[in-house]
């Protein structure tokens, strides 16, 4: 079995990566998410939003299978189109208890989410070597593996079949890796 330093250092930090949910948009939107205390992924499963960090005034447009990952402490807007005035993220997700929200007038766009957790102490290793920010766009070969991942992600989140949460969980955890 040959060396694989990237997988010892996964199961050393203890990384776990969580599906949080999602939200479907249409019209004019904008949702303000604070910087995260853990590493954030997410996915545009359909249409296309504007990505924009609060310290770069150049914003992002993400597609279709276009999936980032964020692993700096950096707040950030997503939106139909840079400069709608957004709307507190937590305010809309926090306590609704639901892993789906809609937000706005019709469902032009649709987005999956998550985090990955760390050990609180080991944890910093990965975080520090990781980029602060990685855009894989869905044209990039790279992306190639994303599209069938995305699609039995969503798949298993739409099913209530025994295990779909464990199938969800790990999903994401491949991925994150692919990331």
């Amino acid at each position: 079995m040959q060396n694989d330093p990237f997988s010892d250092i996964l199961k050393f930090v203890h990384a776990e990566s969580l599906v949080t949910g999602g939200f479907s948009a249409g019209g004019r939107w904008a949702l303000r998410f604070p910087a995260p205390e853990k590493i954030k992924f997410f996915a545009v499963l359909k249409g296309q939003c504007w990505v924009q960090f609060d310290d770069d005034t150049r914003p992002i447009l993400f597609s279709t299978g276009d999936v980032g990952l964020l692993s700096a402490k950096r707040a950030f807007v997503l939106s139909s189109e840079p400069g709608v005035e957004p709307v507190d993220a937590m305010s809309v997700f926090f306590g609704a208890g639901k892993p789906h929200a809609p937000i706005g007038e019709g469902d032009d766009f649709a987005h999956i989410g998550g985090h990955v957790l760390l050990n609180p102490t080991s944890g910093r290793l990965l975080t520090h070597i990781l980029p602060p920010w990685i855009h894989v766009p869905a044209a990039s070969p790279q992306a190639a593996s994303f599209r069938w991942l995305l699609d039995q992600l969503v798949q298993e989140r739409r099913t209530t079949q025994p295990g779909s949460q464990l199938a969800s969980s790990q999903l994401a955890q491949l991925l994150f890796i692919q990331i």
